[in-house]
């Protein structure tokens, strides 16, 4: 397989979906929960440490909000404060909050701490919650890849391609798991026009350099093709 470095692989943090009104008393499900305005507010302005601050005031008050310990964890990763991050995505999980993006960010946050397999669970509920947003299949793919399941990798990265056809990242990956099955030809064709198109684009001038290096002799899984990732929100 391709090595790809873990960093690579955490690419996006979807856009948070903020709830308005009056945070939910304890007996609502998870999925009719609300947030609090003004900490969501926060979060809206980009304002992390106070949003901090008012989710963790909603939750003394509401310990089993599922949805503002989403919004806590958000907050934390935006601050820093990974392992925090990591648990309130955890809780808001566990107490049954199904949103893509939690489990999204939740995916993302496990790659970070270099658990892969709970980082794939977490992905795979992230496509089957949000089938139609390329980000999730993205990220998905970029796990698969880095399993050595390149069949599940190139159906996720064909998905991701066609939800978001302009996307140069995903267009990129693409060609990088076509080296990986051996369909050198369709990784050149697709560089190729990614160079035409986007000539500031660097990791497909660079892969293309790569595989039509004469010292490369066709070892191309040997190589180490740039998965670099140019833009932070798909």
């Amino acid at each position: 397989m391709l090595r790809v470095s873990t960093a690579a692989l955490i690419v996006v943090v979807a856009l948070m979906m903020f709830s308005s009104g009056a945070f939910s008393s304890g007996a609502a499900a998870a999925e009719d929960q609300l947030c609090d305005i003004g900490a969501d507010s926060a979060l809206g302005s980009e304002d992390y440490s106070m949003a901090v601050e008012l989710h963790r005031q909603v939750l003394r008050s509401e310990p089993d909000n599922a949805l503002a310990h989403y919004h806590l964890g958000f907050a934390y990763g935006m601050v820093g404060r990974a392992s925090e991050e990591l648990s309130e995505y955890q809780t808001s999980a566990r107490l049954g909050l199904k949103s893509w993006d939690l489990f999204l960010n939740l995916g993302l946050a496990y790659l970070r701490e270099h658990e892969l397999a709970p980082a794939t669970e977490a992905l795979e509920s992230a496509v089957a919650l949000g089938p139609q947003h390329a980000e999730a299949h993205f990220n998905l793919a970029m796990v698969y890849e880095d399993e050595n399941r390149m069949g599940d990798a190139i159906r996720e990265i064909t998905t991701a391609q066609r939800l978001a056809p302009n996307d140069l990242d995903t267009a990129n990956l693409n060609a990088v798991i076509c080296v990986e099955m051996g369909n050198v030809s369709r990784a050149h064709d697709i560089w190729i026009r990614m160079v035409q198109r986007a000539p500031d684009y660097a990791p497909a001038r660079i892969n293309l350099a790569l595989l039509n290096s004469p010292m490369l002799k066709g070892r191309f899984r040997d190589a180490r093709f740039s998965t670099a990732v140019t833009n932070e929100n798909n």
